[in-house]
């Protein structure tokens, strides 16, 4: 029997990784693509007119750049925006791109390296956040849990604390750390309250792991 459980828990436990290995980049990004325009509009507080003008004219090069498939040019003019523009919250702007972009070219290392400066420069908590969690996520692919899971263990701005759960409930479930990636999980669907769209996805790895959320927040046992 106990057998026959483990092995049901281990089937769970990989469906798990399926569904994020499916569906985790398009999480991931269309949380940057929603924030983008939040951050952007933010930004124009930071920087003299002169200066944002120059910086969204490399952002520009570096966004059109990654949508032509040009690895060269976006690594040029990311770099360039950095060396002059660090200060610039287009210069993090562009790094994100630049990150998302590198990691489909297969440069997971470069792509890594732009996310990290964005967590250590970034004046603007979201976008630092935002590259927190896509940091992770580039890390756990590539099977450095130890070091997703430490990007996932600092405070967040509220309005990412619930994907930050939800995110520390797939690397725990990649390190087959069942009862602690439920706990996330379930802390995960209690913050997503508000966005019942992510909430749903979050709901749907409960019951994978044969966990009914709506049945204990009917009980009032989520907590």
């Amino acid at each position: 029997m106990a057998k026959a459980l483990d092995l049901e828990e281990q089937e769970q436990l990989d469906q798990i990784k399926h569904f994020w290995k499916k569906y985790g980049n398009l999480i991931s990004w269309v949380l940057i693509a929603v924030l983008g325009a939040y951050a952007s509009w933010n930004g124009y507080q930071y920087w003299q007119r002169d200066q944002a003008a120059k910086a969204a004219v490399l952002f520009d090069e570096v966004e059109r750049s990654a949508n032509a498939g040009d690895l060269a040019r976006v690594q040029r003019s990311l770099a360039d925006i950095k060396d002059k523009y660090s200060g610039t919250l287009f210069a993090h702007q562009a790094s994100l791109v630049a990150a998302k972009f590198l990691s489909t070219q297969g440069k997971s290392a470069e792509a890594q390296a732009a996310l990290k400066w964005v967590v250590g420069a970034a004046p603007e908590p979201a976008y630092r956040d935002i590259a927190r969690l896509r940091l992770a996520a580039l890390l756990l692919d590539d099977g450095s849990m130890d070091e997703a899971m430490s990007q996932l263990t600092q405070p967040f701005v509220p309005s990412l604390m619930g994907l930050a759960s939800d995110f520390k409930g797939d690397v725990l479930s990649a390190k087959n750390q069942k009862p602690e990636a439920l706990s996330a999980y379930k802390k995960a669907w209690d913050e997503l309250s508000e966005i019942p769209d992510y909430r749903r996805l979050v709901e749907a790895k409960l019951n994978a792991l044969g966990v009914d959320p709506q049945a204990l927040a009917s009980s009032g046992k989520t907590q």
